[in-house]
């Protein structure tokens, strides 16, 4: 496998005094889909905002292409190719589709580049160019995730990192998304760096996976393997075979309040 197109290593990040992520370190390759698993208070979107450039670690190296990254300001980030896009879809409700998508281009100056991107956003998610003159907020859910994927890639990604794109939308409306980013990463060779709580459907995405927990990395592997895993199925899967196993289930859920 070629080197890895995004290293972290031994990454601090803090809210004041709490340490949310402590000494992560992981690697996602060009062309790969990488799932970050974990419960709520895990850490995860920390990390997120910690590699796009939203909150500076205290610690720790971040890379992006050989450069260190780490303490950037979020739009040189994004100059750089990395896009976030955020838990809770965050479109701006009261500006048109349209107008949503041009402000992911907005670091963007060559005009050509920015249209061959916009049709591109349409191939994937046309019901976009259905309601392009239609105002983000009165789109549906899934339609505003789809917005949301949309804007980033304007913005020319070399990599997304995507948090919770499942959260708050219908099974049926999560397998088609899915279905999309799978596209995306076999049509157009699109990195991606996936939070995710879904965890069958993460594992099914990606090739590679990291568990977090209390801030830390626990766990990693190829996500085949991650899916066979006795703890991944019991406490991420809901696969149970017996009250031993629940009751370890419902101890370690304890223990992460």
């Amino acid at each position: 496998m070629s080197d890895p197109v995004l290293t972290i290593r031994n990454v601090e990040s803090f809210y004041g005094p709490i340490m949310a992520i402590r000494g992560v370190s992981l690697d996602v390759h060009r062309g790969q889909i990488v799932s970050i698993l974990g419960a709520n208070g895990a850490g995860k979107t920390t990390l997120m905002k910690t590699v796009s450039g939203v909150m500076d670690p205290e610690k720790g190296k971040i890379a992006f292409d050989g450069i260190e990254i780490q303490g950037s300001e979020p739009h040189k980030v994004v100059e750089m190719g990395i896009v976030h896009v955020p838990e809770g879809r965050e479109v701006f409700p009261l500006m048109t589709v349209d107008e949503n998508l041009n402000l992911g281009a907005y670091t963007l100056a060559d005009k050509s580049r920015i249209d061959h991107n916009r049709e591109l956003v349409f191939t994937y998610f046309p019901i976009l160019k259905e309601r392009r003159t239609q105002e983000a907020g009165t789109l549906s859910g899934g339609q505003q995730q789809m917005l949301a994927i949309g804007r980033g890639l304007m913005a020319n990604p070399k990599i997304m990192l995507l948090d919770e794109p499942s959260l708050g939308l219908s099974p049926l409306l999560v397998q088609e998304i899915f279905g999309i980013l799978k596209r995306l990463n076999d049509e157009q060779n699109m990195t991606m760096m996936l939070v995710e709580q879904n965890a069958k459907a993460a594992l099914e995405l990606a090739q590679h996976g990291y568990v977090m927990e209390v801030g830390r990395i626990v766990m990693d592997g190829a996500a085949d393997v991650l899916m066979q895993s006795e703890d991944i199925q019991n406490f991420y899967l809901g696969v149970r075979e017996d009250g031993a196993r629940e009751t370890r289930r419902w101890k370690r859920k304890k223990t992460w309040r």
